[in-house]
């Protein structure tokens, strides 16, 4: 560390007598009290448009072979129906910026190698131009308009309706780590109320909801291939965000404002394993949310499993009830301030559910 900061001081102080030699040259220039200054202008310029020209092919090709070299590990291997439609619109995105990036930047460079600076030449003043002016706004203005379209019809596609027969999960984010609930038999989930939290009910699940009864929290988020999956998505302190690269899935977990994303897996964990070459490949719900100091550990595994798999799984799950017999003593004679506030739980998850 001492050497790097030794190192970095070094190249910090041959800049900055750069910097200082370039500002007497140019002050010198300025006042025109130097010939030798003008000549080393010269000299100067021809060495600068030379070099500019230089870090144009270094560039370029360092560009191409970055892409090149990298090019399998651009993005993850894709896992949904909807992260097709994602890669298709990142790529597309891609092809027209880096067609303008490589055009703009060879007109840069060449350009300033090409007029530079000389004293037996003046620059041509050409004030303004209809046609340019209306060729240039317009073109990138189209371009724009049919990638924000495009961009518009695919969000609307991934953000529509979630189908009724949809696996629903719910997704909690809390500092610092992810707990998921499924419904049980009934395939509905609980009602929850943020009053009802305490150290073991860490959801405030209301358990003198029949509905809650049978639901379940397991240690992995399992999810059947081929079928859709709604995450419904909220937060218990901060603002998280639930992240599932393999699937192209984004959503951020807000206090108070419940999300959903829905999507459709297409790849086993197992037939990632495979395509990987990977034995230990697991996928994985992360936190994109800078959310506290325990950021890092908002880690989930997400399993993928064939549907006969899936409901296997789902048939050796133990309800959480089960799991703690005696938190029903909390809920087997619910007062009447309970009975409002499972009411009005209620009312909300009816208001969630329509929007």
């Amino acid at each position: 560390m001492i050497t790097f900061a030794i190192g970095l001081s070094i190249i910090l102080l041959i800049v900055v007598l750069f910097l200082l030699f370039r500002i007497g040259t140019l002050a010198s220039i300025f006042r025109g009290s130097s010939q030798r200054a003008s000549g080393t202008t010269k000299t100067s310029n021809k060495v600068n448009s030379a070099l500019l020209l230089l870090f144009l092919f270094v560039g370029g090709a360092a560009f191409f072979w970055s892409f090149a070299r990298y090019w399998d590990e651009m993005n993850q291997p894709l896992a949904s129906v909807h992260g097709e439609w994602t890669d298709s619109l990142f790529w597309t995105t891609m092809i027209v910026i880096g067609i303008v990036f490589v055009l703009t930047q060879i007109l840069l460079f060449v350009y300033s190698y090409k007029y530079q600076h000389q004293d037996n030449k003046r620059a041509y003043y050409y004030p303004h131009n209809n046609k340019i002016e209306i060729v240039w706004t317009l073109i990138p203005a189209v371009v724009m308009a049919l990638l924000v379209f495009a961009g518009w019809k695919t969000w609307t596609k991934i953000t529509s309706a979630a189908p009724e027969d949809a696996v629903v999960i719910e997704v909690v984010g809390k500092q610092f780590n992810w707990i998921v609930r499924y419904p049980g038999a009934d395939g509905k989930l609980g009602v929850a109320d943020y009053k009802l939290i305490d150290a073991v009910n860490e959801l405030g699940v209301d358990f003198s909801d029949p509905n809650a009864q049978d639901d379940f929290m397991p240690m992995q988020l399992h999810v059947p291939k081929g079928k859709p999956v709604l995450l419904k998505i909220r937060a218990r302190d901060v603002i998280h965000s639930v992240f599932m690269p393999h699937f192209r899935l984004k959503m951020d977990a807000v206090p108070g404002m419940p999300t959903k994303f829905w999507f459709v897996p297409t790849e086993t964990t197992n037939d990632m394993r495979s395509k990987t070459g990977n034995p230990d490949f697991n996928y994985e719900l992360a936190c994109t949310e800078i959310c506290g100091r325990g950021h890092f550990a908002m880690r989930f595994i997400v399993v993928v499993d064939e549907p006969e798999d899936y409901e296997e799984w789902v048939a050796q799950q133990k309800s959480f009830v089960d799991q703690n017999p005696d938190i029903l003593a909390k809920f087997s004679n619910p007062s009447q301030e309970r009975l409002v506030m499972s009411k009005e739980a209620e009312k909300a998850e009816e208001i969630k559910s329509e929007l």
